[in-house]
């Protein structure tokens, strides 16, 4: 019950804080004032309210009774980070044993996939060039691929459900069964694409993403709850550490955005062009490289390799132990390495710097300085070296940051996962787009955007 009371007077605060900023208040009447901007905002709610009503419809067959605090399930997901880390990004589902039990991971795994083959099939690659057509033609690739994805990890969803709580499942767990809710988990992931397309299409923000961030703040009231419970229903708890915590969490937050927003301009000059009365070029623009170009791929690469030890878990127990400990020196090391290699190359393969130099000089564009050419590729590549470098580590210190928590302040998993790793890239970069997207809607139309002296990037 004191909890719940802290988590209330905490909630009450931030809306007395919001209340009196009148400028916002204004701002949230304006977005109100705006037709499509009110009907897009109202259906990405509605659809979002239809996904967190999937994340508690169970499975037909099996017992939800069964599955709550105490079962074998819930224990492997606080002995097991990596489980745990799926349960968050499934919005709980996965714990549920849910329709929506695997969420977007599988469309998420299948991207990724596809994107590799793009890096290394050339007749993939001259696919990603032909505009709408290959566009259409890719996401096309990526749902068979994501129901292949879901055609494997289906029956292993249902193998390790059925392996810590046998009791649960009604009429056993035959072939019969197994290919049942194989059919069901395929459809409910299928559906959660369909709804991020169409909140993308007539909603706010980016759909996939949306749903991702979403299912990952759901869970915060709840770590919110047992991290207050645990530090006041023990003898060494305080409310001193939950100010503590929710002071380093807020600083974390705040660095990340800083982060994710940072760029580097490259100055640009155009030369004068005079074609029959008009003069076109002569003005200086620039090319923004943002410190972290990658954004959350090197870490979910990088976690996507450390399942890799699980498959070796009866072969070497040892081995694959001290990979499953979220808070183990190898896991952490081997994270951290894994996020500043797959950062360097992941920012490669998205950024090319010829291709940059050659654009340039097919517009008249020159960097003052620096000689078109050769020297151009030179210039740029050396920024985006000097530049990725402390990007690649701030994200390897996120990646690891959970553990940290976990293993020094002695704050709860299930708490600890919004201090870093993709949890933390996720949220601030879906909202940090989200908010983008309004600002625009609320500039088209001669409104304030929703920060007076703010960086989103759609602000002009």
């Amino acid at each position: 019950m004191q909890s719940y009371l802290i988590v209330g007077a905490i909630l009450l605060v931030i809306i007395a804080l919001l209340a009196t900023n009148k400028k916002l208040v204004e701002t949230i009447k304006n977005i109100f004032k705006i037709e499509d901007l009110r009907k897009r905002l109202g259906y990405t709610v509605l659809l979002i309210l239809i996904y967190r009503l999937g994340c508690y419809v169970v499975i037909p067959g099996i017992n939800p009774n069964l599955l709550g605090e105490g079962s074998a399930l819930a224990n492997q997901m606080e002995s097991n980070g990596l489980v745990g880390l799926l349960n968050v990004f499934s919005g709980g589902a996965f714990a549920n044993a849910a329709i929506f039990a695997l969420g977007v991971m599988p469309y998420i795994t299948a991207s990724i996939i596809i994107q590799l083959l793009g890096m290394m099939v050339p007749a993939v690659q001259k696919m990603m060039k032909e505009g709408e057509s290959g566009r259409r033609k890719m996401n096309q690739w990526t749902r068979l691929l994501t129901i292949g994805v879901l055609l494997l990890q289906g029956p292993t969803y249902v193998a390790n459900l059925y392996h810590q709580v046998p009791q649960a499942f009604v009429y056993g767990n035959s072939f019969g069964f197994t290919a049942y809710a194989t059919v069901i988990l395929i459809a409910g992931t299928m559906f959660i694409m369909w709804l991020g397309e169409k909140i993308t299409d007539k909603g706010i923000g980016n759909g996939v993403s949306l749903i991702i961030m979403i299912g990952i703040v759901a869970r915060l009231p709840h770590a919110l709850l047992a991290e207050l419970s645990a530090r006041l229903n023990t003898s060494t708890g305080s409310m001193i550490m939950i100010i503590i915590e929710l002071v380093l969490l807020f600083l974390v937050f705040m660095a990340t955005i800083a982060v994710v927003q940072a760029v580097r301009k490259v100055p640009v000059q155009y030369a004068k062009r005079i074609i029959g009365n008009k003069q076109y070029g002569g003005v200086r623009q620039y090319i923004p490289l943002k410190m972290n170009a990658a954004n959350v791929m090197p870490i979910i690469f990088a976690q996507a390799l450390m399942f890799i030890p699980m498959l070796f878990a009866n072969v070497a127990p040892k081995f694959a132990g001290a990979f499953a400990d979220m808070t183990g020196w190898w896991y952490n090391i081997t994270l951290a390495v894994l996020v500043i290699l797959f950062t360097f190359f992941y920012t490669a393969i998205i950024i090319n710097p010829q291709q940059m130099a050659d654009d340039m000089k097919r517009n008249g564009g020159f960097i003052p300085g620096v000689k078109p050419g050769k020297a151009t590729v030179t210039y740029i590549d050396n920024i985006l070296t000097r530049i990725t470098l402390p990007g690649s580590i701030f994200l390897a210190i996120v990646a690891i940051l959970p553990a940290l928590a976990m293993k020094f302040l002695g704050v709860q998993q299930a708490f600890a996962y919004f201090y870093g790793g993709t949890s933390l890239l996720i949220m601030v970069g879906v909202v940090l787009d989200t908010l983008q997207q309004i600002e625009s809607h609320l500039l088209n139309r001669h409104y304030d955007g929703l920060m007076k002296t703010g960086r989103i990037q759609g602000r002009h």
